[in-house]
């Protein structure tokens, strides 16, 4: 039966073939700050991943539209123990705006961890480092921290006279400070991982210094163009670009800027946000742009975050000043500008295939039966896990989960694993073998926004009975039980579902393996918004709430299904 059930999950839940359309996002749930490379015809995305382990997910692809989750860059517990600190980052931390180059036979990423001080009033601190692997599905090397390298979001450009070179972001007056509002580049040496030479302050962008970040520089028709974000990821996020016939400025603004954004549309526009993005070209020299927005479902948020979307480019000549070429003669100097979506101007739901003959797959769910040996790409922690949280060979064909004395709190490495809500409207089950032995000890499903804001369905030993109990904690609210009650007929195994459908969470049990479901409550779908930097995680938990015990939970098998609304 539970093969059976495997295999039927595995067929796409809603599968597209369209004819000519593709439908964006092309990377949906939580896959923020899209940065992309090409080698040959073969296209990789990364993405930031904040305060999540295995960070950095690296995506695959031969046609723009299907993408496939092949490794991470940080995928080992050491890489992200030491000076890049994931065990006990701060909440929206961790891991932001990545690079993915090629160069020479070696991928490189270049990135940022922002660490937040534990001491109130301390500043925090921002590293920013390398690594590189040869193949893009890993290994990849440990991080190599470029000392002395201030700001956020770094970008690295390998220039055609072999020189290489760091782009970051510094305080607009304060070149030395971590923070974000102007442009800065400086050249790299690679065989040392340190900066060189003199530091050049390049763009305070297109609006003067506002949350100027993001760049990324490229060499086309003989000129530098700088990519930024600017305007703060919010309502107001937009792209903008320069040009410098040198790659140390001084940087032009493109007259059309922004060159993408959504600012001037409804905030019930279908997505908004949109921005922070990176280029590639085709091998037939096409160009595409992917870039993050983040969909309207419910009061102009999204349980899903911000997601990638796909927008093709053309350049075209752009007037930039006139020059006079004579006594009586002026004429223009133009540059050519990328026009992002030439016929609407913004990222449509439904674009035209980058290859007619190469239709997009849309495939919404996600199950695993944990018969690998091996945790399935998907899955996700906040945090580097503790030592001893999860086992895949102590009941093989099962995930154990060890109940540890952990539960969501802030910094805390609790016993949570999840994979990307992609779809407004789904349907998640969970088969578990759970006998709480001592009061306190808690397992079951979650929907997880933040460490502060998630929704709890579980089975728990409270005053030596066995109950089963719903919690929410809403965002900035005190942890809510909205209903616990005994469960009489348990015997040690229960399936979970819960269905997002018509605005509401509909919880359900099952103790006689699928059979029947119980109804157990109703709520609304709003609980765990995404209002910060990365979408809501769905998966399994379990905790002994304060308590020392060698007790464990077992998943034989987890579904999900999403239905998207168009």
């Amino acid at each position: 039966m539970k093969n059976l059930l495997y295999l039927i999950f595995l067929i796409p839940t809603f599968l597209t073939a369209q004819k000519t359309t593709f439908s964006n996002p092309i990377l949906p749930g939580g896959h923020p700050d899209p940065t992309i490379c090409r080698v040959g015809d073969d296209y990789y995305i990364v993405n930031s991943t904040f305060e999540y382990f295995p960070a950095l997910p690296i995506h695959h692809s031969k046609d723009l539209v299907n993408w496939e989750l092949i490794g991470y860059g940080l995928h080992r517990t050491e890489q992200a123990s030491g000076t890049v600190n994931l065990v006990d980052v701060q909440q929206n931390g961790g891991i932001h705006a990545p690079t993915i180059r090629y160069h020479d036979g070696l991928f490189y990423i270049i990135v940022t961890n922002i660490y937040g001080s534990k001491i109130k009033g301390q500043p925090g601190e921002n590293v920013n480092f390398i690594i590189t692997a040869k193949d893009p599905a890993g290994p990849w090397s440990d991080p190599h921290v470029i000392e002395g390298a201030p700001g956020i979001d770094p970008d690295i450009f390998f220039d055609d006279d072999g020189k290489v070179y760091f782009v970051g972001t510094h305080d607009l007056g304060r070149p030395t400070a971590n923070g974000i509002g102007e442009i800065w580049v400086q050249e790299l040496d690679l065989e040392n991982w340190k900066l060189k030479g003199e530091r050049s302050s390049v763009w305070i962008g297109a609006c003067g210094g506002c949350c100027v970040e993001g760049p990324h520089i490229y060499k086309q028709h003989g000129l530098y163009y700088l990519l930024i974000a600017e305007g703060g990821t919010g309502m107001n996020h937009a792209v903008m670009m320069a040009a410098s016939e040198n790659i140390t400025g001084p940087y032009d603004s493109n007259p059309r800027n922004p060159i993408l954004t959504s600012r001037h549309l409804s905030n019930h526009n279908w997505v908004h946000s949109t921005g922070h993005a990176d280029l590639v070209e085709l091998p037939d020299g096409r160009w595409y742009m992917v870039a993050l927005g983040k969909r309207s479902d419910v009061n102009g948020s999204t349980n899903m975050g911000r997601e990638s979307h796909l927008i093709h480019v053309e350049w075209e000549p752009v007037i930039m000043r006139w020059e006079q070429v004579s006594a009586t003669v002026w004429e223009p100097v133009k540059y050519l500008f990328p026009v992002c979506s030439p016929k609407t101007g913004k990222v449509e739901r439904h674009e035209e295939l980058p290859f007619p003959d190469k239709p997009q797959y849309r495939n919404d769910a996600f199950s695993d039966n944990f018969d690998s040996d091996k945790l399935h790409n998907e899955w996700n922690f906040r945090r580097v896990p503790r030592e001893g949280t999860y086992s895949l060979n102590a009941n093989k064909g099962n995930l154990r989960l060890y109940l540890k004395p952990q539960t969501f709190q802030l910094r805390e490495q609790y016993s949570f694993m999840g994979f990307r809500q992609k779809e407004n409207n789904f349907e998640y089950t969970a088969k578990m073998s759970f006998s709480p032995q001592k009061n306190g000890a808690e397992a079951g499903i979650s929907i997880v926004q933040q460490d502060d804001n998630y929704v709890n369905f579980t089975i728990n030993k409270a005053n030596d009975a066995t109950k089963i109990k719903l919690v929410v904690n809403g965002r900035k609210q005190e942890v809510k039980t909205v209903k616990e009650e005994k469960i009489e007929d348990y015997k040690g195994e229960i399936i979970f579902k819960l269905i997002s459908k018509n605005n509401a969470y509909q919880y359900f049990y099952s103790l006689d393996g699928g059979a029947s479901y119980i109804h157990f409550e109703k709520t609304s779908n709003d609980l765990v918004l995404c209002y910060g930097y990365i979408g809501t995680n769905i998966g399994v938990y379990v905790s002994s709430n304060g308590e020392e015990t060698n007790e464990y939970a077992d998943f034989d098998w987890v579904s999900y299904m999403g239905f998207p609304d168009y």
